[in-house]
């Protein structure tokens, strides 16, 4: 969920639209959209979604002839938390999986428990790079599992933002330093631009201070605990947890459909520009176009994925419409030299093997008649 409001740098000109889009596992296809102000909460526009995923919920139950409610799972990021929201969709039929923002006391305990040696585990099959550890707790009132997984990509990242971090705030405790020396800070000036200093990427849990002294002379000591960041690496650095009511599931399971999401920040990847379905340039301004405008791209969206899924294909959304687009027919006029309308001929393209096989499942001989008997036997190398 992200990104039609007034822009929030106040720019009058610029109006900013947001795009909710809830999409199947498999294939990824658009189920669900809202446009909404791209400065309204995220939060809120999801609880307006839920009477609709309830009837979205009830038209894939009858479509698909169910005697029984399917079970279905809403899967979203730690900026979508609130015990409340896990109650409405409950309501409405969903199960719910989030990441839990590490702040939480239910976190905190999860990271304590995972940080016991032979906690974390490998997981089986395609996962087996990857360590959990499992729980299952209260999270207020709520009965949830918890599970807390590794990602090597996260650490990385994590230890690089706090290697530059760690650099600009070694500047900033040198600076202080020779500002007290002239005498130009007071005790509590020196506490508050520490703090402040120290509030990035866990650099408070591993560079000790010391502001002593009085208020104007104080003295500041520091340094950098070794022993700390390591054991922020080991324990905290790297790790989500992830909070679910699918008590049934395997951590397998939970950590594979949590990562399901890459995907859904694939479709956004696409509607942006450059991508196959590129949402802009847009010159509407009103919310009826815009809204209008936005409909058109999750179209455009939901017919990629359906293409895909119906071609079985390996290749990327963008390939795969290469590859379609370059399915042509020319039509030939002939000359025969007498009067009235000239006899056409239908020249059939060389098709590369993936292009055969979407003339087929697309039924192309409806539009191309004679696209299927005129072409040669054998498929072109692409």
């Amino acid at each position: 969920w992200r990104g039609a409001g007034d822009a929030k740098d106040k720019r009058s000109d610029l109006r900013v639209v947001g795009l909710g889009v809830l999409v199947s596992e498999t294939g990824h296809v658009p189920l669900l959209y809202r446009s909404y102000a791209g400065n309204a909460s995220d939060q809120a526009v999801l609880g307006a979604c839920l009477e609709g995923l309830r009837q979205l919920h009830e038209a894939l139950d009858e479509g698909e002839g169910r005697a029984q409610p399917g079970q279905r799972t809403l899967v979203r990021d730690g900026g979508f938390w609130s015990p409340q929201l896990e109650l409405d969709l409950d309501a409405v039929g969903y199960y719910s999986l989030i990441s839990l923002p590490l702040g939480h006391k239910a976190s905190e305990a999860a990271l304590q428990m995972a940080a016991d040696r032979g906690a974390m585990k490998p997981l089986p099959g395609k996962l087996s790079h990857v360590r959990a550890a499992r729980m299952r707790t209260k999270v207020g009132e709520l009965d949830r599992t918890l599970v807390v997984v590794e990602s090597e990509e996260l650490l990385k990242g994590q230890k690089r933002g706090i290697a530059v971090a760690l650099r600009k705030a070694k500047k900033e405790l040198r600076k202080f330093e020779r500002l007290i020396e002239k005498g130009r800070i007071t005790h509590s000036q020196l506490e508050q631009r520490v703090q402040k200093t120290l509030a990035r990427e866990h650099l408070s849990t591993f560079v000790v201070t010391n502001v002593g002294g009085t208020d104007k002379a104080p003295t500041l000591r520091w340094r950098v605990d070794d022993a700390l960041r390591r054991h922020l690496e080991q324990t905290r650095l790297g790790r989500r947890v992830l909070c679910t009511d699918r008590h049934n599931w395997s951590t397998a399971r939970i950590v594979s459909g949590f990562r399901g999401q890459w995907n859904v920040e694939e479709l956004f990847r696409r509607a942006k520009k450059g991508g196959v379905v590129p949402w802009g340039p847009s010159h509407q301004w009103t919310d009826g176009a815009l809204r209008l405008h936005t409909f058109a791209t999750v179209l455009g969206l939901m017919l990629v994925s359906l293409a895909r899924l119906a071609l079985k294909t390996d290749a990327s959304a963008r390939q795969t419409m290469k590859n379609l687009g370059d399915i042509r027919a020319t039509l030939v006029r002939t000359a025969t030299g007498k009067p009235g309308r000239r006899p056409t001929v239908m020249l059939a393209p060389e098709l590369t093997t993936q292009q055969r096989r979407a003339v087929k499942v697309f039924d192309l001989e409806r539009w191309f008649p004679t696209i299927l008997s005129c072409m040669t036997r054998e498929a072109v190398d692409p």
